[in-house]
C-alpha cells in the first residue's frame, strides 16, 4: 500500500497506548510511504509525543465541541485503512467516521464490545496471550508483512523533585482498588530498603501518598512519570499505565498482580519479575476483594527487586 493513508485507534488509557506502539510502528515500517494518523484522547497524548512512526495525532476530547472538530478532521481525508485496536463501539464509530476502505479489529468473540465488529470489514481471531502480540497479529492481517517490538517513548520532562542519586520508584495507585498493592505495604518496603522509595501520582493523588512514612512523594504528569521512570534504579509495579511504562523502557523491578491474568496484561518483554499468589483468581470484575495483593509481602517485593537488577546487571532474562 504505497503512498496509503492508514488511521489507527486507541483513545486510551496508558498502558492500552503504550501495548499499541509496537504494532503502530509495524504498520509505518510495512508502509513507509504511507501517511499514518493517531486518534487519541488528549489526555494521553504525552505518550505518542515525537513518535518517528507517526505522521498526524487527533485528539479525541469527549465534548461535543471536540467530536464535532475531530469528526470534520477526519471527514477531510480519504483513508484506505483503519485499524480500530480498542474493540469498543464507540472506537469503531471513530474508525467508521473517516470512511475508509477497509476497517479491522479483533473478531466480535475478542473484542471488548462484540457489537464493536459490526463495523469492521475484517474481524482478526488472535491467537497470542499477551495483547501487546495480539495488536501485532491485528497489524498483520492488515497488511504488516515487517513486525517491529519497539516502544518509541519520548523523553519526558521534569516534573517535581527527585533523589539525586539511585532510587527506587513506584506508583502505587491503579484503575481498580482490587489492583493497588495496599499503601502500608509501601511503608514497610520503604522501611527495608537501601534505596529511597519515590511513590508518583497526580496532584489528585498527594495527600493519599502523604501518608505512606519513610518515602518521597513525586507529583507529576504523564511527561514528569516518563522522566522519572527513565531516571529510576528499578521500579515496584501493579497492573496499571506506569508499570506497563516501566516494561516498556526496559527498567528492572517488579510487577504486583491479584486479579487480572499477566500472560495477557503483565510487562512485556522480561525486564520485570511478575509476583502473583497461588491463589488469586483471574477476573476483571472490578469490585473484587484485595486480598490476593495483601498475600504479597515486602520481604517477597525485595527479594524479587534485588533478582530483576542482578539479572538486568549481568544481562541474563529476569
Amino acid at each position: 500500500m504505497p503512498g496509503s493513508r492508514i488511521l489507527v485507534v486507541r483513545l486510551g488509557a496508558m498502558g492500552d497506548v503504550i501495548h499499541a506502539l509496537p504494532a503502530v510502528a509495524s504498520l509505518k515500517h510495512s508502509f513507509p510511504h504511507s501517511r499514518v494518523t493517531w486518534v487519541i484522547r488528549p489526555r494521553w497524548m504525552p505518550l505518542v509525543e515525537g513518535n518517528p512512526f507517526l505522521d498526524e495525532v487527533i485528539p479525541l476530547d469527549r465534548t461535543m465541541r471536540g467530536i464535532a472538530g475531530t469528526w470534520r478532521r477526519l471527514r477531510k481525508e480519504r483513508f484506505d485503512l483503519a485499524v480500530d485496536f480498542q474493540g469498543l463501539v464507540q472506537s469503531a464509530l471513530v474508525a467508521a467516521a473517516a470512511r475508509p476502505d477497509k476497517i479491522v479489529g479483533f473478531h466480535r468473540s475478542q473484542a471488548w464490545e462484540g457489537a464493536a465488529a459490526l463495523f469492521y470489514s475484517t474481524g482478526v481471531m488472535t491467537n497470542s496471550a499477551h495483547i501487546v502480540d495480539r495488536n501485532l497479529e491485528l497489524v498483520t492481517a492488515a497488511g504488516a508483512s515487517s513486525l517491529l517490538r519497539t516502544f518509541p517513548l519520548p523523553d519526558g520532562t521534569p516534573e517535581g523533585q527527585l533523589p539525586d542519586g539511585k532510587f527506587i520508584l513506584a506508583s502505587p495507585l491503579a484503575g481498580w482498588g482490587s489492583k493497588q498493592w495496599p499503601l502500608e505495604m509501601y511503608q514497610e518496603t520503604a522501611r527495608l530498603l537501601d534505596l529511597p522509595l519515590v511513590l508518583n501520582g497526580s496532584p489528585e493523588a498527594a495527600e493519599k501518598l502523604s501518608q505512606v512514612r519513610g518515602a518521597q512523594v513525586h507529583i507529576s504528569g504523564i511527561a514528569g512519570l516518563i522522566h522519572a521512570t527513565r531516571r529510576a534504579y528499578a521500579v515496584i509495579g501493579v497492573d496499571s499505565g506506569p508499570m506497563h511504562l516501566a516494561a516498556a523502557l526496559g527498567k528492572p523491578g517488579v510487577a504486583i498482580f491479584g486479579p487480572t491474568d499477566p500472560a495477557r496484561n503483565g510487562p512485556y518483554g522480561g525486564s520485570l519479575r511478575v509476583l502473583r499468589s497461588p491463589h488469586a483468581v483471574t477476573t476483571y470484575k472490578r469490585r473484587t476483594s484485595d486480598e490476593t495483593m495483601r498475600a504479597v509481602t515486602p520481604a517477597a517485593v525485595i527479594e524479587a527487586l534485588l533478582a530483576a537488577v542482578e539479572s538486568k546487571s549481568t544481562g541474563c532474562p529476569a
